[in-house]
């Protein structure tokens, strides 16, 4: 028994140490790397780089798009999570398969439908050009593709809690006599307050670190449709890297402030789907 419990511990041991020395060489390492290279000429330099207008105009960029997309994905992911949870309808296996499709598509690939969608040739592009409406190369394809590839995070996280909390107390509401939006608003919500925030905090880091579908929208016209990380590529591409490090060292530091939140997060359900124990 001792022997078993030896060797138990010691394998506990070893695997926690290869984690950490694969967090150390995969994440903490390159981290470590980003602000250093940031600093390198100094907090001066540094802060030039990120107040720069075409660095400061990416920051705008990024926080519209940001500040457009997850509202919209906060109401569509609650809809459709109350609905999949709460309710049986027909096509039900197919729009839980089609809130999952951002995760198998590459984000590319949803870039280009866009351009078939949206561009000078493409389906409504001749419409589009007859209103003078611009859709890609402008902040709307952007918030666009920001929107598809953030789509499932608030979605699926909710669909799982929602599903494992029930709905008795959301059926005794509606036999005491509250209206559905009073249900919603007093039961439901309190319920998934925590659930909701821990989708809202990675939506919010997804769609401020996408590159792909954004990449393909935005045409890439400095001060004007160019992303923090799609910046962060055009200074590394011209060999000005201490800028470019600038700019990626607020990337990190959103990355850092996530996973706070997202630990707060988790923390907060665990406490609450966790049974209290009795005495």
């Amino acid at each position: 028994m001792n022997a078993a419990h030896a060797r138990g511990h010691w394998l506990r041991r070893a695997l926690t140490a290869l984690v950490f020395g694969f967090l150390a060489l995969f994440l903490f390492l390159p981290l470590i790397a980003v602000f250093h290279e940031a600093l390198a000429r100094g907090w001066a330099a540094s802060w030039a780089a990120v107040t720069q207008p075409d660095a400061l105009a990416a920051i705008r960029l990024t926080l519209t798009a940001t500040l457009i997309a997850v509202p919209l994905n906060v109401v569509l992911g609650v809809c459709a999570a109350w609905a999949i949870a709460r309710f049986e309808f027909p096509g039900k296996g197919v729009l839980t398969t089609l809130i999952d499709l951002p995760f198998s598509v590459s984000p590319v690939i949803a870039g280009l439908a866009y351009v078939l969608l949206f561009g000078a040739h493409g389906w409504f592009g001749a419409w589009l050009d007859a209103h003078d409406a611009q859709i890609l190369f402008a902040v709307p394809g952007i918030v666009l593709a920001t929107v598809f590839v953030t789509f499932p995070y608030v979605a699926r996280e909710l669909i799982a809690l929602m599903q494992s909390q029930g709905s008795e107390e959301e059926e005794a509401a509606i036999v005491l006599g509250a209206s559905g939006w009073r249900v919603f608003w007093h039961v439901t919500l309190p319920n998934i307050r925590w659930g909701l925030f821990y989708g809202v905090v990675l939506c919010n880091a997804r769609a401020m670190g996408e590159f792909g579908a954004v990449s393909v929208v935005s045409g890439h016209i400095r001060g004007l449709t160019n992303t923090m990380p799609l910046h962060v590529e055009i200074l590394y591409n011209e060999y000005n890297f201490a800028a470019a490090f600038s700019v990626a060292s607020l990337l990190a530091l959103l990355a850092l402030v996530t996973l706070a939140l997202k630990s707060l997060a988790e923390w907060r359900l665990r406490a609450q789907t966790t049974p209290e124990q009795s005495p």
